[in-house]
């Protein structure tokens, strides 16, 4: 017999899981959803994922949300209206109540297709272990506090992202 060394590691040793993070800069209905929906899929894919919420994406950790679409400079928002894709003119934007009956369609429009709200969205992010964190500089300049928030998220600021997205795999600016 010979002494020579047996080799029992697997064949194809586990592989670190890949990472992502995302800056979270937007919070209208529509902007919403990009980030979330990334999010919660490279999750569901086995990656590490960051969302970093900051400006006017911090409110998309608020306990209440109340989201608004707005089509003002959106040429292409189209909804889909009698069989055909309607246009709305950036002019329609400055009537009042059409940004709420805007979003009022997209919100029934979504429910129609079966797509899940943001707030479905966020509670997926949460089970799935995404790591939230809540700018704490926006958080100063608005005025929140993490009792406003949702339960899960944690406090950092640009040196945690710098932090997190330097270890990252893909990083995304949403």
């Amino acid at each position: 017999m010979s002494d020579a060394h047996i080799d029992n590691s697997p064949v194809n040793p586990a592989k670190p899981a890949k990472s992502m993070s995302i800056i979270v800069t937007k919070g209208t209905l529509d902007w919403a959803y990009p980030p979330f929906i990334l999010a919660t899929t490279a999750a569901a894919m086995g990656m590490n994922v960051s969302m970093f919420f900051t400006f006017y994406g911090l409110p998309l950790l608020l306990k209440d949300l109340d989201l608004k679409l707005s089509p003002l400079g959106n040429p292409a928002m189209k909804m889909p209206l009698a069989g055909m894709h309607m246009g709305m003119p950036n002019m329609a934007s400055m009537i009042p109540g059409v940004d709420a009956a805007a979003s009022t369609m997209m919100k029934n429009l979504m429910n129609k297709k079966g797509i899940a709200s943001i707030q479905e969205l966020r509670e997926l992010a949460l089970d799935a272990e995404v790591r939230l964190i809540a700018c704490q500089m926006t958080m100063d300049l608005f005025e929140y506090g993490l009792d406003d928030m949702i339960q899960g998220p944690e406090l950092g600021g640009a040196a945690t992202y710098i932090e997190v997205a330097s270890g990252c795999d893909i990083n995304l600016f949403v």
